[in-house]
């Protein structure tokens, strides 16, 4: 799907699809932004090559997948960034590459699947952030998505709360399945929210032509990308180290538990082991055992081993073990 927004130069837009390209060339201080969802690689190639584009961002922009980055060329601008198609409050998420092409009068934007944040702007806001530059655009949808990433996460938080109640009150293999998870899809969210900080930081530090610092909504666009991105980073670390925290406190309390098992198991050996050689000695069927022919030899030796078992016991429960 191809949907293209014309901006002339009195500020009125038009909607449509590859047919106002030829009205964008005609008209020298028109602005276009081209959005392509799910078109082939061959068709994408195509379009790009008429606008000029570098074959070596063309080449980056169809990779199924690649860091997110940002090069200049000579007459564009390209910004690879990953955004999502979908993302709930467990941290399942499909992620997907997106690419923007900045040039001073274009803005392409290419996707396979549906992007929620170029759907939501591209009709509502479209208009008007076009208006203001086509660089302006770009950082606007990567403003939105990180919002949708951080909806996501905020509403994570109260699962994550409830879950550590959970393994507090009734620890169970099943919740530390679930919070082994969280942590899996955390890393992998951080190494997203880590490129997309340096990218910020990299526009942050230097002036691209097409994404040019010296203009002040570019500028605060900028800055507000990356402070959202700077949070998102934060957040996702924060949330790792609380499951992090989850999981040490669930195996400390599981060999806190084998312990006091092992503990109780060993004092049962302990006080059984001497009555187990008593009981193994006078099994014994040696005909010369004096003690077998004493008349009282059997209740003497019940009463030793019920003194050892007493005396053990005693001691056990002074040093607390019991």
């Amino acid at each position: 799907m191809i949907r293209t927004l014309l901006l002339d130069a009195d500020g009125h837009a038009c909607l449509g699809g590859e047919e106002l390209i030829a009205h964008w060339r005609e008209a020298a201080d028109s602005r276009i932004w081209i959005d392509l969802q799910g078109e082939s690689a061959a068709r994408e190639h195509e379009l790009l090559e008429a606008f000029g584009c570098h074959p070596m961002a063309i080449d980056d922009a169809q990779r199924d997948r690649h860091p997110p980055k940002i090069e200049e060329f000579d007459d564009h601008t390209l910004i690879l960034y990953r955004g999502i198609s979908s993302f709930d409050d467990e941290l399942d998420y499909v992620p997907q590459q997106m690419a923007f092409l900045l040039g001073e009068r274009f803005l392409l934007s290419l996707h396979p699947g549906r992007a929620m944040s170029v759907d939501r702007l591209f009709e509502r806001e479209g208009q008007r952030l076009l208006g203001r530059s086509p660089e302006y655009v770009a950082l606007r949808i990567m403003y939105t998505s990180a919002g949708f990433y951080l909806e996501s996460l905020l509403a994570f938080e109260s699962q994550l709360s409830d879950l550590e109640d959970a393994l507090t009150n009734d620890g169970s293999d099943a919740l530390m399945r679930r919070v082994i998870a969280y942590r899996s899809r955390l890393v992998k969210m951080r190494r997203i929210f880590n490129y997309h900080v340096g990218i910020t930081q990299e526009l942050i530090g230097y002036d691209y032509d097409h994404l040019p610092r010296t203009n002040e909504e570019t500028l605060h666009a900028i800055n507000d990308v990356h402070e959202r991105f700077e949070r998102l980073l934060s957040l996702t670390q924060m949330y790792y180290d609380i499951c992090g925290d989850l999981v040490d406190g669930y195996l400390s309390l599981t060999s806190h538990q084998l312990n006091s098992t092992m503990r109780i198991l060993t004092v049962i050996t302990a006080i059984f082991v001497p009555l187990s050689f008593l009981a193994g000695l006078y099994g014994m069927n040696f005909a010369y055992m004096p003690e077998l022919s004493f008349r009282y030899g059997y209740f003497i030796v019940i009463g030793v081993m019920l003194s050892l078992v007493a005396g053990m016991l005693y001691l056990f429960r002074r040093k607390r073990w019991l």
